[in-house]
C-alpha cells in the first residue's frame, strides 16, 4: 500500500512541475497571469488570453512541455521497476503524459499555425 501511494504522489509531483513549468514561463515571457483567490482552486493560475500574445502563449505553453519532458526522463532514470512504488510512478506518469498530448498539444498546434487563442476557464481571469 505505501508503494502505491508512493507511486501516486510522484505522479502528482510530475503534475504540479508541469503546471509550475506553464507558470515559470508565463512570467519569464511577461505574461499577465491571474491567480485563483484560494488554494483549493482547481488551477494554480490563470492564463489571461484577451492581453497577451501569440508569442507569449506558446512560451507558456513550452514550460510545461520542457517540464513535463524533464520530469518524464528523471522518472524513467530514478524509478525503480521492480517495485509498486516505481510501477504506479511510472503508469501514472505516462498517462499524464499521454493526456497533455491529447489535451494540451491540438491547443498549441493550432496556436501555432495562426488561428485565434483559445477562450476556455483556463485563458480568462477566474471569476471572483
Amino acid at each position: 500500500a505505501v508503494g502505491v501511494i508512493a507511486g501516486v504522489l510522484a505522479a502528482l509531483v510530475g503534475f504540479l512541475v508541469h503546471e509550475w513549468g506553464h507558470l515559470a514561463a508565463s512570467l519569464a515571457s511577461g505574461s499577465r497571469v491571474h491567480y485563483p483567490g484560494t488554494v483549493l482552486a482547481p488551477l494554480l493560475f490563470h492564463f489571461d488570453a484577451a492581453h497577451n500574445d501569440r508569442r507569449q502563449f506558446l512560451w507558456m505553453s513550452y514550460g510545461g512541455y520542457a517540464a513535463t519532458l524533464a520530469m518524464v526522463t528523471l522518472y524513467a532514470l530514478a524509478m525503480p521497476r521492480d517495485a509498486w512504488s516505481g510501477r504506479v510512478g511510472l503508469l501514472l506518469t505516462a498517462a499524464g503524459t499521454l493526456a497533455t498530448f491529447v489535451l494540451e498539444m491540438p491547443i498549441t498546434i493550432r496556436v501555432l499555425r495562426g488561428l485565434p487563442m483559445p477562450e476556455g476557464f483556463a485563458y480568462r481571469p477566474p471569476p471572483r
